[in-house]
């Protein structure tokens, strides 16, 4: 039988209910997150394709989280030391851009981390795919991979190819090559793309694999010469550039990837909503049009494709990092 006193009761509860959220510290810490300015830590130094993807996205969504997004460059221990530093932070405001060599590479060339990928982190989205070009110095005697790979034959070990440090997606890219070509040539490790492209500009290298939104203007200045891209297909800023696989390599690819985390403690509550306004960010068409300028393709994904995005990666790195015998500095 209906009861006019229970129906006041629920009625009266619900309300209650509904006031007692609206005053929860939880939910006014969600609605107020971000209190301060958000920091992008980047783990390589600055002038390579990280920074130029970290800062399409992060002006883009200090336009709709309600606050600043600056990108911070902290180099060092192939992005262990950024890494270690956000996963430890307590601020709620300090998030990292994830990438190939932090994610799926240093989990399998160090013995022990000072950080867990999986635990110690939230994916968020991921944020752009980044073809990798392979590049010489123009005074090298070779005008495409063909060439190089005879060339670097001719003279095993006496050629010197640089990347942003042991475990960056370029030394993963080159030593892909590596394989593939049963060439052997002589890896530098730098604190980061800008120097290393410092060094490969004025002649002290010979060759490198980076991201191609930090060499285009290179290339088109005839500073560098690009000998094959790690694309399925042509490039549309580099139509005169074969693949890796066109110039007798089935099968290869080799893109650099970088995506949004956060430290897995932050309330989930304001993960939700970083994930929101990244993907918000990263599917507009400012941040789409910005990286395609740079040869860059911009993702957005979910936090939860991303995260499977990750494991798919570590799976299919792992065995290729065991046959190149990838190490650390130093070990």
């Amino acid at each position: 039988m209906h009861n006019p006193l229970n129906s006041s009761r629920r009625e009266w509860l619900a309300q209650a209910g509904v006031a007692a959220l609206a005053g929860s510290p939880w939910l006014a810490r969600a609605q107020d997150w971000p209190s301060k300015p958000l920091r992008l830590v980047v783990p390589f130094a600055p002038g390579g394709s990280s920074e130029i993807v970290a800062r399409a996205v992060a002006g883009e969504m200090a336009k709709t989280i309600g606050q600043n997004v600056f990108v911070d460059n902290k180099p060092g221990a192939a992005g262990n030391i950024a890494m270690q530093e956000v996963a430890n932070s307590t601020d709620e405001h300090t998030l990292i851009l994830g990438h190939i060599g932090t994610l799926a590479v240093n989990p399998y060339i160090f013995a022990k981390l000072p950080y867990d990928a999986a635990k110690d982190f939230t994916p968020i989205t991921l944020v752009s795919k980044v073809p990798s070009l392979y590049v010489v110095h123009p005074d090298l005697p070779v005008k495409n991979l063909k060439e190089f790979v005879a060339y670097a034959k001719s003279k095993p070990g006496q050629l010197n190819y640089g990347s942003a440090g042991n475990g960056s997606a370029g030394h993963l890219a080159f030593e892909y090559l590596k394989m593939v070509t049963e060439t052997f040539m002589v890896h530098v490790p730098y604190r980061g793309t800008g120097p290393m492209l410092t060094d490969l500009l004025a002649g002290r290298l010979q060759a490198s694999a980076v991201g191609a939104p930090a060499l285009l203007q290179f290339i088109k200045a005839g500073k560098l010469r690009c000998i094959a891209t790690g694309t399925t297909t042509r490039l549309p800023q580099l139509p005169d550039v074969p693949t890796v696989a066109e110039q007798g390599y089935k099968g290869f690819e080799m893109t650099q990837w970088y995506g949004l985390l956060a430290p897995s403690k932050w309330p989930k509550a304001n993960q939700a909503k970083l994930e929101a306004e990244a993907i918000k960010a990263t599917r507009g068409t400012l941040v789409k049009d910005k990286l395609a300028a740079d040869t860059a393709l911009a993702i957005g994904n979910t936090s939860a494709e991303f995260e499977a995005f990750i494991l798919a990666e570590q799976a299919r790195w792992k065995p290729v990092i065991a046959r190149a015998q990838i190490k650390p500095e130093g070990a």
